[in-house]
């Protein structure tokens, strides 16, 4: 969905501490592909009441009214990361090419903030250079609200 541009904003229920707008976020996706897919650069950080922020994200969000609410039931504030340039890799990084490269990988729970040889890893393992945006990364986990 992200990368069809059906998906457009993220949603959260706490904000992800140091992402800031020109952050880059690699996508990794879960069952059944187990990959990094692409990156994309984080627009906007916003916070705000879940009704408020439901009137800007209902078509943008990739999920329907009745999802959203059991997502931020019993929660008085409401997260959303804007993104914007998403980017798929040609080929996605499966999890067996990432841990032979990076033998103690492990896909995150949320987020992750990659060291500078973990990205040049990536940077050669993607084939392409992804660093034209920003050299800031994150890695973004795509089932929670897919």
């Amino acid at each position: 969905m992200i990368f069809d541009g059906n998906k457009r904003v993220e949603l959260r229920r706490v904000r992800p501490r140091h992402l800031n707008e020109g952050d880059l976020i690699l996508v990794y996706a879960t069952s059944p592909e187990k990959a990094l897919l692409g990156v994309l650069e984080v627009e906007k950080v916003v916070e705000m009441s879940p009704n408020k922020l439901w009137r800007i994200v209902k078509d943008k969000a990739g999920i329907n009214y009745e999802t959203f609410q059991k997502y931020y039931e019993n929660s008085p504030n409401a997260f959303a990361i804007f993104f914007k340039k998403p980017f798929s890799f040609d080929t996605p990084i499966t999890l067996e090419e990432l841990r032979e490269e990076w033998s103690d990988f492990r896909p995150p729970q949320c987020y992750y903030y990659l060291k500078e040889m973990e990205i040049n890893l990536v940077k050669t393992m993607a084939k392409c250079d992804i660093l034209g945006l920003s050299e800031k990364f994150k890695i973004y986990q795509t089932e929670l609200l897919s």
